[in-house]
Parts: structure tokens; sequence; C-alpha cells
């Protein structure tokens, strides 16, 4: 079975399920109404189904090659990202006085994570480059955004974000990589990155780097840390590439999966790079970026786990064994359970995703600080659940297909190695975990409290038609209440690391279970009431351990020497 873009799923998501009406009430956003939606979400399912689908397979079978200091991108990457950037789907949710379309987030995440279904390595460089637009929109200058925007945009020019280095990996703060005013305005920018996605490629006509550096007067740590942006051909006088820069790819990592995504070495050699935002305010302008690409990170974990559950299912629909009354293995109970458990789990972290991107365009519309705490709230467990998700559905995909799985000619386990590295880049998941029970707490949990205020209400209100679901739905609340008052009241900050992932995946079901919930309500005799029973009858109830394990504390985990650690 090709693969179909989830486009019925992701209209009943925004209909019914996480509010998109309240959107397209805003006078921000009132001209992209559901009818609108749906247009966009239906030319968008197209393009990945019929132009970058077909190209999966090729970035696995034939990946990116570094030939005499330029990245080859795979066979059919380049028509694929020519059709992406002539589309528009760049630039969706991008200023319109720079060429985009000013669209919700929300359909910016609907229609990333269906081409991350459809092709995950090339899909990464879109999501870089808009990543780029936003930081640029938030902090650059003027003339920065005026000459830089239009073309990233556009496609004409792509984007990336340079942070990690060999000896400063998650700690950021301890890059080395420096700028030296040269005195014009610019900078000298010396370094060597690692990890660059798509830092190089033969498809856009110029390569724009931020790069993440300290100038000489900065301190030690992350507060010392510029941001720079550095092109690979210097603009000439009329804004179209020039002389080349003082910069080079070292060399291509030999990854895992994700081989049609090339993943560079990086080396500044003096290059010279424009300053984006304050001096020594590099991270607070990064991480407009990088919030950005944790959303569309956490939509490539659910758009691969959507592609191996369709390979999955295609497979259990042919495949004949044992006697089943289809004569098939998709009737075998645990080839069910399995296939349900993907399902189940999709619709749920796709959910989430979605209640994180309405939470952000609720805050562009109105400004208001309820919505930006829920973004914020949302953002690590969108980009977390959505990852473990797609690991989660790629293995168990590999499982439907039993030996055949392991074989690589079926092309189940590229999605598995594919979609892998998601739960590391843009921040592991358990910095995301991290994130969450800390910085996200700050507030005392007031903006969880007031998400499952609306868990219960909604539960309360579903008593009259649903009253099984709905009390499992309100209990699961009430439980994921009491933890987050524990999580709060620790003074240690290590109690709450030591179980952050936990309580990150407790919170994520309990969540699960609530969207689950509002679609047995829109569809209460159908096939969306029939899932949620599923889910909230055999997977919610592992909010319980998760939430139990949150509230260990820290002394356990220290109870062995490191020398106990070892064997002996």
């Amino acid at each position: 079975m090709p693969y179909r873009a989830p486009v019925s799923e992701y209209e009943f998501l925004l209909r019914h399920v996480v509010g998109y009406d309240q959107i397209a009430a805003t006078e921000r956003f009132a001209e992209a109404d559901f009818d609108v939606a749906t247009a966009i979400l239906t030319e968008a399912g197209k393009l990945c189904d019929e132009v970058m689908a077909p190209l999966n397979r090729n970035g696995d079978l034939q990946p990116a090659v570094l030939e005499n200091g330029v990245v080859r991108t795979s066979p059919g990457f380049s028509d694929g990202f020519k059709a992406i950037a002539e589309g528009g789907w760049i630039g969706m949710s991008a200023p319109q006085d720079h060429g985009g379309m000013g669209l919700p987030m929300a359909l910016t995440t609907a229609v990333n994570e269906m081409m991350s279904g459809a092709c995950l390595a090339l899909q990464l460089a879109p999501l870089m480059s808009q990543g780029q637009i936003e930081a640029l929109e938030h902090h650059a200058s003027d003339a920065l955004k005026d000459l830089y925007l239009p073309k990233l945009i556009s496609g004409e020019w792509s984007g990336t974000m340079n942070l990690t280095e060999p000896q400063a990996g998650s700690d950021v703060g301890a890059l080395t990589s420096k700028a030296e005013p040269n005195g014009d305005g610019t900078y000298a920018v010396s370094g060597q990155k690692i990890f660059i996605s798509w830092g190089d490629n033969d498809i856009t006509g110029n390569v724009c780097h931020l790069v993440l550096a300290r100038l000489p007067d900065g301190v030690p740590g992350t507060k010392g840390i510029s941001l720079f942006l550095v092109p690979k051909y210097l603009p000439d006088e009329n804004g179209n590439p020039g002389k080349a820069n003082s910069l080079k790819v070292v060399s291509l990592e030999h990854k895992m999966g994700l081989h049609g995504s090339p993943t560079c070495v990086m080396q500044y050699d003096g290059a010279t790079g424009w300053l984006v935002g304050k001096e020594h305010g590099g991270m607070a302008a990064m991480f407009t970026m990088m919030n950005n690409a944790r959303l569309g990170v956490g939509g490539q974990g659910v758009g691969a786990g959507e592609g191996a559950y369709q390979h999955a299912l295609a497979y259990a629909l042919e495949r004949k064994q044992g006697k089943t009354p289809s004569g098939t293995i998709v009737d075998h109970a645990d080839v069910r359970r399995m296939l349900l458990e993907m399902r189940a789990e999709l619709f749920a972290a796709r959910a989430i995703l979605l209640a994180c991107a309405t939470a952000i365009d609720m805050q562009t519309a109105t400004g208001e600080a309820d919505w930006s705490a829920r973004a914020a709230l949302l953002t690590p467990i969108a980009k977390a659940f959505g990852t473990d998700t797609g690991i989660f559905v790629s293995e168990t995909g590999v499982q439907v297909h039993g030996g055949m799985g392991f074989i690589e000619e079926t092309g189940a386990a590229q999605y598995y190695r594919d979609v892998r590295v998601t739960a590391i880049y843009e921040g592991t998941n358990g910095i995301q975990a991290m994130d969450l029970v800390a910085r996200k707490m700050m507030d005392g949990g007031e903006a969880a409290s007031r998400l499952l205020d609306e868990i219960q209400d909604q539960a309360e209100r579903a008593r009259a038609t649903q009253p099984e679901m709905a009390e499992a739905v309100w209990q699961s609340a009430e439980t994921l209440r009491e933890a987050t008052e524990w999580l709060v009241s620790q003074g240690q900050m290590n109690d709450r690391f030591a179980g952050a992932v936990p309580y990150l995946k407790g919170f994520a079901r309990v969540l699960g279970g609530h969207y689950h919930l509002a679609a047995a309500l829109a569809d209460p005799s159908g096939p969306a009431a029939a899932l949620a029973r599923f889910y909230i009858d055999r997977m919610l109830p592992e909010h319980s351990a998760l939430l139990a394990h949150a509230q260990c504390g820290a002394e356990d985990l220290y109870a062995l020497s490191i020398d106990d650690l070892g064997r002996g």
C-alpha cells in the first residue's frame, strides 16, 4: 500500500478535538477558516503522496555524498525540494510582508507531519529553514530580514542551525567557537560544529548558517554566547550569492538511518558573519528557532510512525499465516493489538502536537499570557512524546512483519532507523522532561493545573454519554494533579529530575485520554469512539505506574556506587 497522507484525520482533529475554530475566530487568522484549512491539507496531501513518498526509499539506498567539497543529494531530492518550495510550503506561517502566507502554526504542523511520513530525510530541509525564518523574524536587523527572509521563504536559499561541537553537546555553554569584530559591522567566525542537518546541498543557491559563537568579551557559559548569520556565499551588492565564505564541509556523518539527510561536520575559519540579536544574547535568539524545531521534530516522530503504521497494516492485510477469518495475519488477536496500539498512540501524539500549535496560534493572535504558558508547557511533551511514539510505532511495525521486518528489502526497518534520532536531536527527550519539571513548573504548576481543569471539565460533560470513559479520564487527571503537586513541592531539583521522564510520559498518557474522549464525543458510535475505548481501557491505565515512578525521588538512583554499577 503506498503512503497516503492522513488528511481526513487532521480535518477531524482540527474540527472536533483541538479547537481550531478558536484560531479561525481571531482577527489575525480570520481568513484561515475550515474551508481554507481543508483545501491546504488536501493539496499538501497530494504533494506528499505523489512527489515526496516515492523518494523515501531513494534517500535510504542512495545517500547524500560529499564530492570535492560539495554535498550531492539523493536522486530526486532536488526536484522534491523544488516542488515544496514552489508550492509555498516553506513559508506557510512566515510573515506575509516577506513573501510568506501568514497561516496558523496548526496548519504548518499538520503539513510538516504529513511530509515527514512521506519522506523524513527530505522534510528535514524545509524544517530547518522554517526555524531560521522565525529566528530572523524575531531577532535580526531589518537589513538582514529584508535580504534573507524572502529567499529563505521562497526556498531559493536554505537555512541551518549550528550549536553542537565535539566537546559541547547538550552543554552548549562549553562551546569554543569564537567571533572577532571586523570593524565594519561584520564578524570573523571560527570553530567547528558537528551534527549539522542539511549543512550543505546542491539544491539551493545559498546555505545560510545560524552559528553560536563567543565574542572576545563573552563570559563563560551560555550567558556569553552570541548568534551569527554566516552564509555559504557572501551576498553581492544585488543580494545574489557572490564570493565563497571561509567555511567548508569537513565530512558527512555515517548514521544509523536518515541517510538522505546530509549531516555535516562544518568548519569555520574566520568566516564572515552578521550578529543576530544582541551581543551575548545568542541563546535567547537560538531558542526561538529551537522551540519551533522541537514542535517540528515531534511531528517528524509522528509522521515516521504514520508511515510505519501504513506499511505494517498493508503487510498484515496481505500476509497469509495461520487460520483466521480473512486468511491473513490481520485477524490474529496479537496483530490486532499491535495495530490498534500503533493507531491509538499516533492519534494521541498527533492531538498533542496540534494542541501545542493551537496554543502558539492563540498566543500570536491574542497576546494572552495563558496561551503562552500553555504553549510552553506542551512543547516538551509534544517533542518527547511525538518522537517516542514514532520510535514505538516504527519498532512495532517491524514486529508486525515478523522475520521479514528484519530484512531490509521490506522497508520496515527504515522507518525505525530514520526516526530513532528524533528522540536525540533538538534536545534529547530526557532534557525535554527536565525542562518540563523545572522551567515549565516555575509557576508552581499553575499552567498544568489550568489544563487539568479543562480535562476534568470535559470528562464531567462526557459522563452523560460516555460514563465509563469519562470516569477513567477524570480519575487520571486527578492522579496527575496529585503528582504535579508533589513535584512542585520538592526542594531538591534532582528529586524532580529523577522522575522527569516518567512524569512526562504519564502527562502525555492523560492528555491522550483527554483527546481520545473528545473524539468519542464527536463520533459516539463510529470508529473514533471505538479507538478511544481501546486507548482508555488498555493504554491510559499506564499513567498510574508512570506517575508513581515520577514520585520516587532521587535517593535510590544513587544507592549503588559507581564501582557497584560494574558487574565486578
